[in-house]
């Protein structure tokens, strides 16, 4: 009960809401005077209520004291209540306080230790860890035990393998996959101690099959060895129950590997290393890896860097002395089994290549710093398979082969990288003997351009006569000829066109733009120096050569360099340089080496995109099928064609250069009084241009073949012929010839045949040598004329009459009608009796 209804029950009764209580009852109940007859009544029960609510009254009272007394005695017990929880709060407080200090983690506390807390989370953590500990290690030790049964399973049953034999290693294998499953299927609270034990537990899955092979190879070997194997076999020789035995042990071992063929589900089959194939082959390639290692892995004399030969050759005729064995005993076992589409000694000698690639893998980095000892060991590679592929190796018919699709699949298949993949295959291997390879070949480019001889023409020029058609070249253009097919050697064996390319366009092609250039740049520096060519470049007045090195510029004599017989020479030079090399390359260009080359360029795109990178190389063409139209060296043939006709150019500009100086002496120089008389004498003057044109064609004929001494003959003759004419004859000014004079001018002109005539040889016929000097021969005839035929050519060129009249009296006068009516009557006019 509350304080507040406690003083509401002590407080004295209100005496005005008794009244109006009692007022509003007597109203209620008594509401006319006939009711007031009933107010005695209401009186006597309104005493009787009194008396009745005065008790009660009392009652009220006596228990409100009590009730009173309880209260307050109950207030005070509570009060004290109070009072001693307050304390045991505040006492709590402080026990919280200290417990929750003692709750702080020892790792920022450096005084204290671990809390119990912590130690108690650290005891939890290491039990869950031996717990899983505990379950790992169970199934290890069931994986091992299935192992180990497995393998003894083997050994139980050695003599017959069928599926039963395996039994124990299905279960390991049905174990192990489990375990992978069940461990995927977990995501959560799977660490990487779950799949160490997957990876664990797969390596111990192929351990064990690698042990149950191991027990049969083991008799297989011994089994073999009484074959006297790794000698050559001769199986007829041998006793029945050896090769019984040998052939029973050999089954077992191919049973075995068909049984693990349908062990092994495709989601995760069993994967094999280089080494793998077929299993009894393996077997009979074991003693043999034994004997390489010993005599070229370990300290022996037969183990030397400098000589990869041996090995290659030990490997190829381990193959040769096996292959009749395999070919015949082995591969008539393999007939009686799934197998027999296996090919033995092409399998054998698969087997055994591991041995190459285990030994270049371990040779090639040291080499490395080596180039020439790397690039030895590159093309014995290469040699090696060369001969393998030549004694009918590939890969058709081994375990390495891999099925294909269309036309020439069978070709595909077949197709082997060889070993020298294992050096070529390396970017960084390659790259180096690529550069290697580059640097060799450019050090021999210059060794050949520097010789001292390198610029002489051969003199061996009857050699391959009918090849080269009768040309002649420098020792430089032979030479480098030599390099290039030396170079076309050692990249041809190259297995992939990619690499082939790489070779062709980074050291092939390089030495033919620098020769290229060589050439050029000399027939540059000859127009500079020669005379005949300064005259045509305004402002070119002279020369100075420089001497080299610190000596500064040294003061040459460029006419001697370049006139007369020493000048062509040395443009001769260029020339059949430029022809030879420009020949060499039309015959190389239709090799089929190079045309299969240049086809595979234009077909594949990324090779074609190489190509196009490269000046020297033609714009390849997309060529789904047949060849391209061009050849590899059609750029670089067009650029040395160029060179050789600048050459050609160049030689007939100098001879007629020279002679034309010559001839300004004599054109200008009074003629003697000896040519009034009717001998006709020759002036000293033409002697010099006549010795000088002599000379060159005699050297010409000497050097060059006789189509090149035929075209230059044939320029050299029409120019001059053409400038002798135009100045003595046709525009010698106002001067006019007598008879004896147009017989001396006649003379001269054919003292210039007769001198190329004897200067070609006189085997040369007279109308071949006449053919370019016919208009200067005409012009000498016209005006040398007399008598009747004088008259007869002055009255036809001049008369009305037809043209073919007209030159037919001319040949018939000359000989020879090359020049126009309107020419040839210029002519006539230069004779002082002409009269027109």
């Amino acid at each position: 009960m509350t304080s507040q209804t406690i003083q509401t029950l002590l407080a004295p009764p209100n005496t005005e809401e008794s009244y109006l209580q009692t007022l509003l009852l007597l109203n209620s109940q008594f509401k006319s005077l006939d009711e007031l007859d009933k107010l005695d009544t209401s009186v006597e029960d309104s005493l009787r209520r009194r008396d009745y609510l005065g008790s009660q009254l009392s009652i009220s009272q006596s228990d409100v004291t009590s009730l009173v007394s309880e209260t307050r005695s109950s207030a005070e017990s509570h009060l004290h209540s109070a009072q001693g929880l307050s304390l045991v709060r505040h006492s709590l407080a402080d026990e919280l306080s200290y417990l929750s200090q003692e709750l702080v983690s020892s790792m920022s506390e450096g005084e204290s230790g671990p809390t119990l807390l912590e130690d108690i989370e650290t005891l939890h953590r290491s039990l869950k860890e031996l717990e899983s500990v505990k379950n790992y290690v169970h199934v290890i030790e069931h994986a091992l035990k299935l192992s180990e049964s497995a393998v003894q399973q083997i050994h139980a049953s050695p003599s017959f393998i069928t599926e039963s034999s395996v039994a124990e290693y299905q279960a390991l294998q049905d174990f192990v996959s489990n375990v992978s499953k069940r461990c995927l299927q977990i995501e959560d609270g799977v660490g990487p101690q779950a799949f160490q034990l997957v990876s664990f537990l797969d390596t111990v899955r192929d351990k064990t099959w690698t042990d149950m092979k191991g027990v049969l190879s083991a008799s297989l070997l011994a089994a073999s060895e009484k074959l006297k194997w790794p000698m050559p076999v001769e199986y007829t020789s041998i006793g029945l129950d050896e090769r019984k035995l040998f052939e029973a042990a050999f089954l077992n071992l191919l049973q075995l590997q068909q049984i693990g063929e349908k062990l092994w589900p495709p989601s995760r089959p069993y994967e094999p290393s280089e080494k793998d194939g077929l299993y009894p082959i393996q077997v009979l390639v074991q003693p043999i890896s034994l004997r390489f290692k010993y005599h070229f892995e370990g300290t022996r004399q037969t183990n030397r860097a400098d000589k990869p030969e041996w090995y290659f050759t030990h490997v190829l005729n381990i193959a040769h002395e096996h292959r009749s064995f395999m070919e015949s005993a082995i591969q008539h076992i393999l007939s009686l089994t799934k197998y027999r589409n296996v090919n033995a000694w092409r399998e054998f000698t698969l087997l055994l290549l591991p041995l190459l690639s285990r030994k270049l893998n371990r040779t090639i980095p040291s080499l490395l710093t080596r180039p020439s000892l790397l690039a030895h060991t590159i093309y014995q590679a290469l040699a090696f398979d060369a001969a393998l592929v030549e004694g009918g190796f590939g890969l058709f018919g081994t375990s390495a082969d891999k099925p294909e699709t269309g036309d020439d699949a069978k070709d595909r298949k077949d197709k082997w990288d060889g070993i020298s993949e294992v050096i070529l295959g390396k970017k960084e291997w390659f790259d180096v003997w690529m550069e290697g390879e580059k640097k060799f070949a450019e050090d021999q480019y210059h060794e050949i351009i520097s010789a001292p001889d390198a610029w002489l023409v051969a003199d061996d020029a009857s050699e391959d006569a009918s090849a080269e058609r009768e040309l002649r070249s420098t020792n430089s253009a032979r030479r480098i000829r030599a390099l290039v097919e030396q170079v076309t050697d050692r990249y041809s064996p190259l297995p992939h066109f990619t690499q082939r390319t790489r070779f062709l366009i980074s050291v092939q092609l390089p030495l033919l733009e620098y020769y290229h250039a060589r050439i050029s740049s000399s027939l540059d520096a000859f127009e500079t120096l020669s005379t005949a060519f300064v005259r045509a470049v305004p402002g070119a007045l002279g020369v100075s050569m420089g001497g080299g090195g610190a000596e500064g510029s040294v003061k040459v004599d460029t006419g001697r360099l370049t006139s007369g017989v020493d000048g062509v020479q040395r443009l001769c030079k260029a020339l059949v340089s430029a022809r030879f090399v420009e020949e060499a390359m039309e015959g190389w260009g239709e090799e089929l080496f190079f045309l299969e080359l240049w086809a595979e360029i234009n077909r594949r795109a990324y090779l074609r995109t190489r190509a196009e990178a490269h000046a020297s190389l033609p714009d390849p063409k997309v060529v789904e099928e047949g060849m391209p139209e061009d050849t590899i060296f059609e750029e670089l043939v067009q650029q040395y064609a160029k060179l050789s006709n600048r050459a050609e150019d160049m030689i007939v500009q100098q001879i007629c250069g020279e002679i034309e100086g010559g001839l300004r002496t004599h054109f200008s120089s009074p003629k003697s009084e000896a040519e009034q008389t009717d001998n006709i004498a020759l002036s000293a003057t033409l002697l010099t241009p006549i010795a000088l044109l002599s000379s060159h064609l005699t050297f010409l004929r000497t050097a060059l073949p006789q189509i090149t001494i035929t075209n230059l003959y044939r320029r050299i003759g029409s120019r001059l012929s053409e400038h002798i004419f135009n100045r003595q004859i046709l525009y010698r000014g106002r001067q006019r010839l007598t008879a004896l004079q147009g017989r001396a001018i006649y003379a001269e002109c054919e003292l210039w045949v007769e001198t190329c005539q004897a200067a070609l040889s006189r085997s040369s016929g007279r109308v071949r040598v006449e053919a370019p000097w016919l208009r200067l021969l005409e012009g000498g005839r016209l005006i040398a004329a007399e008598g009747l035929a004088w008259q007869k050519l002055v009255d036809v060129t001049f008369g009305m009459g037809d043209d073919a009249e007209w030159e037919e009296v001319v040949e018939g006068a000359v000989g020879v009608c090359e020049m126009k009516r309107e020419e040839v009557g210029q002519v006539l006019r230069i004779r002082e009796d002409c009269g027109r």
